[in-house]
C-alpha cells in the first residue's frame, strides 16, 4: 500500500455520499474503481487483522514519515499530531493524533499548514468537500458533535444564517473530518 492506496481509502468511504466527486477524483487520479475497491479490501485486511500493525504503524506504512509531528494540549491531555499531505487535497493533510500512550485518538483530514481555510458564512457555504469538521465547528458555535453511521464518519448539528435571512437548523455529515452533505 502507498500514498495513492490510501487516498483509495479515503475515496471509498466518500464514495458513500458525493460519487460524481469520487469519480472526478479517480480520474484525476488516473485510476478505476477495481483499484480503489482492491485498496479498500488491503486497508480492511490490515486493519482487521489478528497479528497486523497497530494503527500509527499502518499510515506510516501507507504514508511514509510523518511531514510534521507536533505535540498539542487538547483539555488536560497533550498529544502528538501527525500530518502528511495528499495530493488530491492539495489545502489539506492527513492528520492522526494519538495519546501519550501511542494510541490514535484521532484520524482525519484537516486544512494544511498554509492551506485556504473555508470561512463558511451560511448554511448554503457548507457544500461537499468544502470544509473540515474543524472549519465548520468553528464557524457555527455552538455545535453538537453526533456520531457516524462507521469509525471514518462524524456529524454535526448546528444553527447557521441561510442566504435568504432566516436561520438553518441542519445536520453536516463527515466522512474522514470533510464535510459530505447537508441534512435539514
Amino acid at each position: 500500500m502507498d500514498a495513492l492506496d490510501f487516498q483509495l481509502v479515503l475515496l471509498r468511504r466518500m464514495a458513500d455520499f458525493q460519487p460524481h466527486l469520487v469519480e472526478d477524483a479517480l480520474r484525476t487520479l488516473g485510476v478505476g474503481r477495481d483499484r480503489m475497491r482492491d485498496a479498500n479490501r488491503h486497508w480492511q485486511a490490515m486493519a482487521h487483522a489478528r497479528r497486523g500493525p497497530g494503527p500509527l504503524t499502518r499510515y506510516r506504512s501507507a504514508l511514509g514519515r510523518p511531514e510534521s509531528t507536533t505535540r498539542r494540549r487538547v483539555g488536560d491531555l497533550v498529544v502528538e499530531a501527525h500530518s502528511w499531505a495528499l495530493p488530491l487535497w492539495r489545502d489539506l493533510c492527513f492528520e492522526v493524533m494519538t495519546a501519550p500512550d501511542g494510541t490514535v485518538w484521532n484520524e482525519e483530514l484537516v486544512r494544511a499548514p498554509g492551506g485556504r481555510a473555508a470561512v463558511p458564512r451560511t448554511v448554503e457555504d457548507v457544500t461537499p468537500w468544502s470544509c473540515t469538521i474543524a472549519e465548520v465547528a468553528r464557524a457555527f458555535p455552538p455545535v453538537r458533535p453526533m456520531e457516524g453511521s462507521a469509525p471514518s464518519r462524524s456529524r454535526l448539528a448546528f444553527e447557521a444564517p441561510t442566504a435568504a435571512g432566516g436561520t438553518g437548523h441542519v445536520v453536516a455529515e463527515f466522512t474522514w473530518g470533510l464535510v459530505q452533505r447537508l441534512v435539514t
